[in-house]
């Protein structure tokens, strides 16, 4: 007997504003957002908890009402239905333009995987994840200019178990803040039927190009080589299995994020930036590089600057707003019994120089432009995705929290995820992507070695 396909495409349509909400718009891109041109693309799906649904409900009641309120939600949030227009020459700087009659790619599918499985803490197989990812469409190449777009949706169902959303973006479209205040809005849309509660207490999108660096737009474009996007008819980059990769998420109570930065404070008295996060990544860091056998490594935290700007930029700021703070070490410095001091220093202090530093978090240079140096030029670039201040666990469409939410995009590099806990915003959710022999490696070292700090 054949087995079932993994994944059954039921449909595949668009999804626009609604008529005549939207007008012709063009948010053009800041250097913030050219640094992401040439990146992978944002991937999370979110989990629900759904037993008693049938595929009759699933078709009929949910797939229409999540179409309704998206719809509704993109007259708000009008760049997500756009398209991102590249130039073919860098003196044109790229932007995000809407049209009426663009929308968003929007796949209703079915899966016979493994709900309990995907949902777990435990070791799974990376690529069974790639099944619930929607791609984004085909860019587009036009005499002057490449069209990509920006967003799209798969919405799966899992029979006799739940459902899954997932969401990609392209990065240029904007940050994690962005791109909450759009899931915030679409969920409450989708509890209630309408825009009337969102419009009332949720917080409507800052479009307004108040970032104004054109020297920093000149370099940033240069760096990221808009003429080869262009001529090389740019393809969005895709995550496809099968892999050798596996995800584990693991639970930081409050009692071992403390117990970490009360030892790190013990032993690094001088230290100038001690937080959850940098404590959280310095362990991490280590941990991973004794599981592996790099020569350099870099690791890199997105930096907020949203309320670190001179004048500070509305938390509602449309689009990225974020720098990278890059750390440089050699792996003998991060896997000695002081590793992860030594990464916890590294951090803490290139943190604190960035955030304290007297001419502003906005430099004029190329963030990447020390990444190789008398050391040599690393073998492996990582970093954090997510952030402990937005509670993605709060998407709640109507049919209560999240199971589970994950950060799929981590696979390209093999990055880390944190977020908050389901349960306690006081807890944390850590999510690791190595290969199968590195994370058979990582697991007992991470987990034998938090012993030592509770």
């Amino acid at each position: 007997m054949a087995s079932l396909p993994i994944l059954t495409i039921l449909e595949q349509s668009h999804v626009s504003p609604p008529p005549a909400t939207v007008t012709d718009a063009s948010l053009p891109l800041a250097f913030f957002d050219i640094l992401w041109l040439p990146f992978s693309p944002v991937h999370h799906v979110f989990f629900y908890e759904l037993p008693a649904a049938s595929k009759t409900h699933f078709t009929e009641t949910i797939v229409p009402s999540l179409k309704q309120s998206l719809s509704i939600t993109l007259q708000h949030f009008f760049p997500f239905s756009g398209n991102l227009i590249v130039f073919s020459t860098p003196t044109l700087k790229p932007e995000i333009r809407y049209v009426n009659g663009d929308s968003v790619a929007f796949t209703v599918a079915e899966s016979t995987l493994d709900f309990n499985d995907l949902t777990g803490n435990h070791p799974r197989d990376c690529g069974k994840f790639y099944h619930l990812i929607p791609l984004l469409p085909e860019a587009t190449k036009e005499s002057d200019h490449v069209k990509i777009p920006v967003f799209s949706i798969q919405v799966t169902f899992f029979p006799n178990s739940g459902i899954s959303i997932g969401v990609t973006n392209h990065h240029t479209l904007g940050d994690a803040s962005t791109r909450f205040c759009f899931m915030k809005a679409w969920t409450s849309i989708a509890r209630t039927g309408s825009d009337e509660s969102f419009l009332a207490n949720g917080t409507l999108p800052f479009f307004d190009r108040v970032v104004n660096y054109p020297k920093l737009d000149e370099l940033y474009l240069k760096n990221v080589g808009v003429e080869t996007i262009f001529s090389k008819g740019y393809q969005p980059p895709r995550l496809s299995g099968p892999t050798d990769k596996v995800r584990a998420t693991f639970i930081l109570t409050r009692t071992v994020i403390n117990g970490l930065k009360k030892w790190v404070s013990t032993q690094l008295p001088t230290l100038p930036y001690v937080s959850s996060l940098t404590v959280l990544c310095a362990y991490t860091w280590s941990c991973i590089a004794k599981s592996r056998n790099d020569e350099l490594e870099i690791f890199g935290i997105a930096v907020d600057c949203r309320a670190r700007m001179d004048p500070p930029i509305p938390a509602a700021y449309f689009g990225n707003c974020v720098v990278l703070c890059l750390s440089i070490a050699k792996i003998d410095v991060l896997t000695g019994n002081e590793g992860f001091l030594n990464a916890a220093k590294l951090l803490g202090e290139n943190l604190h120089k960035m955030l304290t530093d007297e001419t502003g978090i906005v430099k004029d240079k190329w963030p990447f432009a020390d990444s190789s140096s008398s050391q040599g030029i690393p073998t492996t670039i990582m970093g954090v995705a997510g952030t402990t201040k937005l509670k993605f666990y709060d998407m709640d469409y109507g049919w209560g929290k999240p199971t589970k939410y994950e950060t799929i995009s981590t696979d390209y590099s093999d990055s880390i995820s944190l977020s908050t806990c389901k349960e306690s915003n006081e807890d944390l959710e850590l999510g690791v992507c190595l290969s199968a022999t590195e994370m058979e490696a990582f697991v007992p070292i991470f987990s034998k070695g938090l012993e030592a700090y509770l």
